[in-house]
C-alpha cells in the first residue's frame, strides 16, 4: 500500500517498530520454504516440549471441564501457587492479592508500562535491552533513556551510571536478569547497590523481569523485591515460557503492592481478561512439581553455552563474553563493518545479520534491535549438531569478508 493508503492508520501504530527477533525468525522460514537448511538462531525459545506431568494436568483440566471464563488476575489457586514459589525461589512474602497473571510476560510488562507512565515520564531502561522495552514506553508516551553497558563489564551497568542518569521526569527502571540478550547476571550486591540509590528517589519504581530465573549459571539468583526498603516500588515479572519450556501457553504474572496489582488487573480487563484457562491449570502443575526439569534444561543450556563459546572463540574478528545466563551469546562484531563482500558492504549489525543468514543460513538478531548495533545475538537453545553446523557456517560466511 501506498504512504497515502496507510494514513488513516494511527500514529500509535505507524510509529511502533515491528519486533526485530520475530521479524528475523519470520525471514528465516521464508528463506527456509524455499527449501534452504537454515538453523534459527534467532528466536528465544526453548527447543525443549513441555515437561509431560505439565501437559498431562492441562489434558485433565480440560476433561474436568476448565473451558469457562477465568478471573481477569488469574485463577485463586494459581495465585497461590505464585505466592508459594516467591516464599520458597525467592524469600519474597506476597498475598495472592498482590499477584496478575497475564496472557506472557510480556502482557505483564506493558501492563506495568501502561498502569505507571504518564505522557513524558522517563524510563531507564539498562542497555542492552529486550526489544519490546523500548517499543512498549513508546506506546505509554513516554521517554526512553537507555542506560548502556559493555561488553567490558559483561554488558552490566554501575551503579553510578544509573544515578547520573536520574531526573526529576524518572518514573520507571526497567531491567532483566539474567538478561535477554547478553545473559549477565546481577549480584545481590549489585541490586543492592541500585536499590539504595533509588531509595533516594521515592517517585521512582522499579521494573525486574525475571522470566529466565531458572536458566542461571551462577548458582544463585537475586531479587530486587528482596530489600524491604523499596520493595513497595518494585514489580517482579516472572513466567512459564523459558524455565518450563511453556512458550506457546502464554502465561505471565507479577508480583507488585496491591494499588499496582490492582491497576494492572484494571488495564488487563479492558485488554483480553484472563488468561487461557487449560494453560493456568498447567501453571498450577508446573509449580507443584518443583524445578527438577528446569534444572534438567539449564544444565543443557550450559553445556551448549560452553560449546558455542569454545567454537564462536575460534572465529577471527568476534569479541566473546561468558554469559551467567539465559541461553544466549551477544559478542561484538564490528570488526567486520566496512567490509564486503560480492559488493555487498557491512555498515552495521543489521547489514551482517542479513549477510549471515543469506550467505550461511544462520538466522541471527541485529544488536540494533537490542541498543546496541556493534553486536548480534545468538541463542544457544537448539540442538549441539545444530550449534556445531551453525558455527561451520558462521566462520566460513566471516572469512569471505574482506
Amino acid at each position: 500500500m501506498t504512504e497515502q493508503a496507510t494514513s488513516f492508520l494511527s500514529d500509535r501504530i505507524t510509529s511502533l517498530a515491528e519486533s526485530q527477533t520475530i521479524a528475523m525468525a519470520k525471514k528465516a522460514r521464508e528463506l527456509a520454504a524455499q527449501g534452504y537448511d537454515v538453523i534459527n538462531l534467532s528466536f528465544g525459545e526453548p527447543d525443549f516440549q513441555t515437561p509431560q506431568y505439565i501437559k498431562d494436568a492441562a489434558k485433565k483440566a480440560l476433561d474436568d471441564g476448565f473451558t469457562f471464563y477465568t478471573p481477569v488476575a488469574g485463577y485463586p489457586d494459581l495465585r497461590q501457587e505464585i505466592v508459594n514459589k516467591l516464599k520458597r525461589d525467592n524469600n519474597l512474602d506476597y498475598k495472592p492479592e498482590n499477584i496478575v497473571v497475564s496472557t506472557g510476560a510480556k502482557q505483564s510488562i506493558a501492563n506495568v508500562v501502561m498502569s505507571l507512565v504518564n505522557p513524558g515520564d522517563e524510563v531507564i531502561i539498562f542497555s542492552p535491552y529486550w526489544v519490546s522495552y523500548e517499543e512498549v514506553v513508546k506506546l505509554a508516551e513516554g521517554i526512553p533513556v537507555q542506560v548502556k553497558g559493555t561488553i567490558d563489564n559483561d554488558f552490566a551497568i554501575t551503579p553510578q551510571q544509573l544515578e547520573d542518569a536520574i531526573t526529576s521526569n524518572t518514573k520507571l527502571v526497567m531491567y532483566s536478569s539474567p538478561c535477554n540478550p547478553t545473559g549477565s547476571v546481577f549480584s545481590k550486591e549489585e541490586l543492592e547497590a541500585f536499590a539504595n540509590i533509588l531509595a533516594k528517589h521515592p517517585q521512582i519504581f522499579v521494573m525486574a523481569d525475571e522470566i529466565y530465573e531458572y536458566i542461571n549459571f551462577t548458582g544463585q539468583h537475586a531479587s530486587m523485591a528482596q530489600f524491604d526498603f523499596i520493595k513497595d516500588r518494585v514489580i517482579t515479572v516472572n513466567g512459564f515460557s523459558k524455565g518450563y519450556a511453556m512458550t506457546g501457553w502464554r502465561v505471565g504474572y507479577i508480583a507488585a503492592n496491591k494499588e499496582i496489582a490492582d491497576a494492572c488487573d484494571k488495564m488487563q480487563s479492558q485488554i483480553t481478561s484472563g488468561t487461557c484457562s487449560i494453560a493456568q491449570k498447567a501453571a498450577v502443575a508446573a509449580l507443584k512439581g518443583g524445578r527438577g526439569s528446569a534444572e534438567e534444561m539449564s544444565a543443557a543450556y550450559l553445556r551448549r553455552r560452553d560449546l558455542v563459546l569454545g567454537l564462536m572463540n575460534e572465529i577471527p574478528g568476534i569479541r566473546t563474553y561468558v554469559p551467567q545466563g539465559a541461553f544466549y551469546i551477544f559478542p561484538e562484531i564490528s570488526s567486520y563493518f566496512g567490509k564486503s563482500f560480492n559488493g555487498q558492504v557491512i555498515n552495521n549489525s543489521n547489514d551482517l545479520s542479513m549477510f549471515i543468514l543469506n550467505d550461511a543460513h544462520v538466522a541471527v538478531v541485529s544488536g540494533d534491535a537490542f541498543g546496541a548495533d556493534e553486536c548480534v545475538r545468538f541463542s544457544f537453545a537448539a540442538s549441539d549438531e545444530k550449534l556445531v553446523e551453525a558455527m561451520r557456517r558462521l566462520k566460513e560466511s566471516l572469512a569471505k569478508l574482506v
